[in-house]
């Protein structure tokens, strides 16, 4: 008689609300009221108009906010954003590893799901997607699957330099050109694309706040090839936050932060404030970036802001880490978690509601919104967002579009409901 053979290894599924990491889905829900408060900008008004630095036209409290979105959250949240990306990554490789089961032809999958959604929202929504930049990269970390965790870190720091080094180079570059001649100087600004930002900005203003559905559709075409060429500087910077945020559930550092109490430590002192005093370096450097006229002032400050970010942003998670591990704050916090794991629905319903106020097409404020009542905007939809995730979780297992994205990955609808017990 033949011996029977082997069961099966159990079949890789969706991670149930009982596996997650419960921290992970607190930061996520931290990072996403951060990317609105970044987002909500650019929705308002012109996409090619945001997150330059401070507007010189502000005053007052207008002005006092805007500042303060620059420094505390441009930048920072959608670096977090990534090294959660790159967490959970690692945390779908290593439960496919535990299995058993491959994992390349189910991740291929839920890239190419990603990447659906993403398009859908960038051509159809709002043209500040990141979604499709997430999407494409994720595909590059498959090659690093394998690579020794020890290395992570240094792999993501030459990553993250990468781009910081060109437009070092670029701004070199241009200060010398513009030092030759006045016309050197705008053929310079003319190659950087100068006049390409200001016709951008006013080409946006017309579709999305004088102009119907179909041009707004048009115009966020345009927008989307812009921000594919962007992908030469931003690409590698989100990048090396996938190879880090890999590298801290690797190492096991989410999984046990009590063990690792000295690396969290060490960020929350050495990377939260040095990262804070980069950026302020940055604003007294070039309180406005103009993205048109790229010279060693303007590079430098893109370095130390980008620098200070990443920093920042390793300081917030290392905080909020902290937090949980603290039995008064993590209750208080905890209340994000909800809404972070329902991160994608949430982050673009963001982006549905931001467009339907403010596009023409919908209730056309554009450019109506003074900047301190954006952050009360954001801060009153996102209160709304905790609640209803806090709701629609009581009976469902995944936020809708998380449902959405799970189906496809795993080639079949996921049972939706939760069980009555």
């Amino acid at each position: 008689m033949h011996s029977p053979a082997p069961p099966l290894p159990p079949v890789l599924a969706p991670i149930a609300a009982g596996e997650r990491m419960h921290t992970l889905d607190v930061v996520r829900g931290f990072a996403l009221l951060g990317i609105f408060l970044m987002n909500i900008e650019g929705m308002v008004g012109p996409l090619a108009a945001s997150g330059t630095g401070l507007d010189p036209a502000l005053a007052g409290a207008h002005r006092w906010a805007d500042a303060a979105i620059y420094l505390l959250v441009q930048g920072k949240f959608f670096t977090l954003f990534s090294l959660l990306f790159g967490m959970g990554f690692a945390v779908m490789s290593q439960r496919a590893e535990r299995a058993g089961r491959p994992f390349a032809s189910l991740y291929w999958r839920r890239s190419l799901a990603l990447l659906g959604i993403g398009l859908v929202h960038a051509l159809l929504i709002w043209s500040g997607d990141i979604l499709v930049t997430y999407a494409i990269l994720s595909l590059f970390l498959l090659a690093f699957r394998e690579v020794p965790q020890r290395w992570l870190p240094r792999l993501a720091v030459l990553c993250f330099l990468g781009p910081l080094a060109l437009m070092l180079g670029l701004g070199l570059l241009g200060s010398l050109i513009q030092h030759l001649s006045p016309g050197a100087a705008a053929g310079w600004k003319e190659a950087m694309g100068g006049d390409l930002v200001a016709g951008m900005i006013e080409a946006q203003r017309l579709a999305y706040g004088d102009g119907s559905y179909l041009q707004a559709t048009l115009q966020r075409l345009l927008d989307f090839g812009i921000a594919l060429m962007n992908l030469m500087i931003v690409g590698p910077l989100v990048f090396a936050m996938f190879l880090l945020g890999s590298w801290f559930v690797k190492s096991g550092a989410m999984a046990d932060p009590a063990a690792h109490a000295k690396l969290f430590r060490n960020l929350r002192v050495w990377a939260l404030l040095p990262g804070l005093g980069l950026v302020v370096a940055s604003f007294a450097l070039e309180p406005t970036l103009d993205q048109g006229d790229i010279n060693l002032s303007f590079a430098i400050a893109f370095c130390l802001s980008m620098a200070g970010s990443a920093l920042m942003c390793l300081g917030y998670m290392a905080w909020i880490v902290r937090g949980m591990q603290s039995p008064t704050l993590a209750p208080k916090l905890s209340v994000l978690a909800p809404a972070g794991r329902m991160a994608l629905t949430n982050y673009l319903f963001q982006s549905v509601l931001g467009t339907l106020v403010f596009y023409d097409y919908g209730l056309g404020y554009f450019e109506q919104l003074p900047r301190a009542w954006q952050v009360l905007f954001v801060l009153a939809v996102f209160a709304v967002q905790v609640v209803f995730s806090h709701l629609w979780l009581r009976h469902f297992r995944f936020g809708p579009m998380e449902w959405l994205w799970r189906s496809l990955t795993y080639a079949a609808p996921q049972p939706m409901r939760l069980q009555a017990t």
